[in-house]
């Protein structure tokens, strides 16, 4: 059996038949057909190869051998559910620990990409503090399931007549290119941190009580944002006074992707730990899974609640196998070292761009987590979406895949597998025309190709 059953048109007419609307498909006007992908690629129908910038789900690479080996594998032996002792489980939960904070030492395994357990750290913070209210970030995204839609500004914004959940309080997002407090501003993170100290008292003149502050560790659809250094801790700090508990959310941005750290809250130094920490999407390179960690505390607290915790798929014998060759790749191709170096090239690359085009506002990133900023006015920060847009399009009739995103869709973003090679960051800086509204920019997004 062929990996391509339908030509391209009639897979289409069946997607639009059979699979819901708003299941949306990257490049509507022109969607590509995927059919098999290795490493830093992927390819379409017709054999065409396009380098892939936009998916950090294929973590160590897509289809890496030595994932698809081990799952493979165990599948043959056996899977069932975690009511059965297995040491596949145990051993993943300790190689994980050991990545983390002594502290964090209490690994609850979950399935799907991430909303499970973003969905099960809230539970863990409303049982621990017996109070319901949550403090997010503007332009936050924790998942789509109902509880963390209403905590996701970045979608319930998107919601016809929807109106924000009286126990859910929005902080500002501690952007310093355009947020309220920027690079010129003194100390930053102490007054984005006091904002979410003047929600906690605002709450409480409310009668309300706040039992978490959760935060991506790097905001991704909020734009690529990198909070200001010491800002958790003052965030913890006002947090726990009031009796809360702080979630970090490493599901984009986890297990290297930073380069100088395993995980990205790390980047605030070693004095902040967080109360929970939420990984998903990579931790499985593609396979469904996720874990939630916390401490011992909080979990004796949830087991005291009276309510068995159970995930029928969650810390399966395949899954950890899954898991565990993920570790393994991570460490033994030295990928952390790589998202570090490769990151801090394409840095470099996208630095000279802006030093050319005042289209491009703003270069920020850890790794390869990288965000570029586009702008029709430096000075106003006036948001250049539709050419981000077109930036995109023409780079994907060049086979290479790139998105935008932000509140204004006009942050392009780059977070790769983490195989990712500077020759790969080479072949994205292509030569391209961009033609706006307004003017013709030369915009040199690599640099031996010709323009379109």
């Amino acid at each position: 059996m062929t990996a391509e059953m339908f030509p391209k048109e009639k897979t289409i007419d069946l997607r639009k038949k059979h699979i819901g609307p708003s299941c949306k498909v990257f490049f509507s006007h022109d969607p590509i057909k995927i059919v098999r992908a290795k490493g830093q690629y992927m390819y379409d129908e017709n054999g065409v190869r396009y380098l892939d910038c936009i998916n950090n789900v294929a973590h160590v690479g897509h289809s890496h051998p030595m994932v698809v080996k081990a799952g493979a594998e165990q599948m043959e032996l056996l899977n069932t559910n975690s009511r059965f002792l297995h040491d596949n489980l145990v051993q993943y939960a300790q190689r994980l620990q050991a990545t983390l904070p002594e502290k964090l030492s209490v690994c609850y395994f979950v399935n799907s990409g991430y909303v499970h357990a973003n969905d099960l750290a809230l539970r863990l913070a409303w049982e621990y503090t017996g109070h319901k209210d949550v403090i997010t970030l503007d332009n936050a995204y924790h998942g789509h399931v109902s509880s963390l839609i209403n905590i996701s500004p970045y979608k319930f914004h998107q919601l016809a007549n929807a109106e924000q959940s009286k126990s859910v309080h929005v902080a500002l997002s501690p952007d310093l290119y355009r947020g309220n407090y920027r690079q010129d501003h003194p100390d930053p993170a102490t007054a984005y941190a006091d904002d979410v100290n003047n929600l906690i008292q605002k709450a409480h003149e409310k009668g309300h009580k706040v039992g978490a502050f959760i935060a991506e560790s790097l905001q991704s659809c909020g734009g690529q944002v990198i909070p200001p250094a010491g800002y958790f801790q003052k965030v913890a700090q006002h947090v726990h006074q009031a009796g809360g508990l702080f979630i970090a959310d490493e599901v984009q941005v986890g297990f290297g992707r930073v380069g100088t750290h395993f995980w990205a809250f790390q980047l605030q130094g070693e004095d902040f730990v967080p109360d929970i920490v939420t990984m998903g999407k990579p931790i499985g390179n593609g396979h469904p899974m996720s874990c939630v960690v916390t401490t011992r505390e909080v979990a004796e607290a949830f087991k005291n609640s009276g309510m068995e915790y159970f995930n029928t798929f969650g810390g399966n014998p395949v899954s950890c196998a899954i898991g565990l060759a993920v570790l393994d790749v991570i460490e033994k191709e030295d990928l952390q070292g790589n998202a570090l170096r490769v990151g801090g090239y394409l840095m470099r690359l996208l630095e000279q761009q802006k030093e050319k085009h005042p289209l491009v506002g703003d270069i920020r990133g850890r790794g390869l987590f990288v965000g570029a900023e586009l702008v029709r006015d430096r000075v106003k920060l006036t948001p250049a979406t539709a050419e981000a847009q077109d930036i995109i399009y023409k780079l994907k009739e060049q086979h290479i895949l790139l998105s935008a995103d932000g509140p204004h869709r006009n942050v392009l973003k780059f977070k790769p597998p983490m195989c990712f090679s500077e020759e790969d960051a080479d072949m994205v800086f292509v030569s391209c025309c961009l033609e706006s509204s307004r003017n013709h920019i030369l915009l040199s997004l690599v640099h031996y190709s010709k323009c379109l």
